[in-house]
This record gives C-alpha cells, structure tokens and sequence, in this order.
C-alpha cells in the first residue's frame, strides 16, 4: 500500500510538469500567431530577440505570461488530483518548479522589469495555489463531503 502512495505522488510530480510543460509550451507556439511580433523580429532567436525586445509593447507579453500561468496552474492542478497524499505539497512542488524555470528564463531572456516582476510574482506560486483550490472543490464534490 506503501508502494503505491508513493508511485502515485512522483506519478503527480511528473505527469503535472509534463501537462503544465506541454501548454506552456503550446501558448508560446500559437503566441506570435495570435499576437503578431515587431517586424523584423524572430521569437525563435535569442540574438533576435535580444536586439529588439526594445520594439516589444505590453501586449507581446499576454501569451508568455498566460503560457507560464496556466502551464502552472494546469500541472498543480493535476498534480493535486493525482497525488495520493500531501496534494497541497505536490501541487505547490510544480509551482516552485515552474517558478525555477521562470527565474531562468528571466536571467536568459530579455523582459522589461515590469514583466519579470509580474510574472514572478503571479504566475507561478499563486497558480499553484489557486490548483490547490480547484483540487479541493473538485475532491470535495466527488466524495460528497462539504469541508
């Protein structure tokens, strides 16, 4: 019985960053469909965007800052429902991990300070726990108990 707590929780770990990887990944994909770059600029070069991110107005920064919330929200989330105990812990474990990736991407990727500090500070940590709230509302109805 063990044994299988235990699989199920790194099972919660690994599936809830593969998912939250994966919209991350798909938002930022569709971004420049959506929202169209400078011209001139490639999203998919660093030097490119290095050089321009000057040329880049609020509205460029919508689809990252969804792409890291909702990648972090849709993990811990899952990662949560998945869990077999501690879901809070599992579900703030993608978060911190998310938020590693971001303060990553933030030393790697040109953004204006305003971007980094609203990113940071909301995209991750408050995902995961807004998960935690939608695990417990969906846990809770499923068992019928009203805690």
């Amino acid at each position: 019985m063990q044994m299988m707590t235990i699989l199920r929780n790194i099972l919660a770990v690994i599936l809830g960053v593969a998912v939250g990887g994966s919209i991350n990944m798909a938002l930022i994909t569709i971004s420049p469909h959506v929202i169209p770059p400078p011209a001139g600029v490639d999203v998919t070069n660093s030097e490119s965007l290095s050089t321009s991110i000057h040329l880049f107005e609020p509205k460029h920064f919508v689809f990252p800052f969804l792409a890291h919330a909702l990648g972090t929200l849709a993990g811990a989330l899952l990662a949560y429902l998945i869990a077999a105990s501690y879901r809070s812990v599992f579900a703030y474990v993608i978060g911190v991990v998310f938020l590693a990736g971001g303060v990553a991407a933030a030393s790697m990727i040109p953004a204006p300070a305003w971007f980094m500090c609203v990113d940071l500070g909301a995209a991750y940590i408050p995902m995961a726990w807004i998960g935690t709230q939608l695990g417990r509302r969906i846990t809770d109805g499923a068992s019928g108990s009203k805690t």
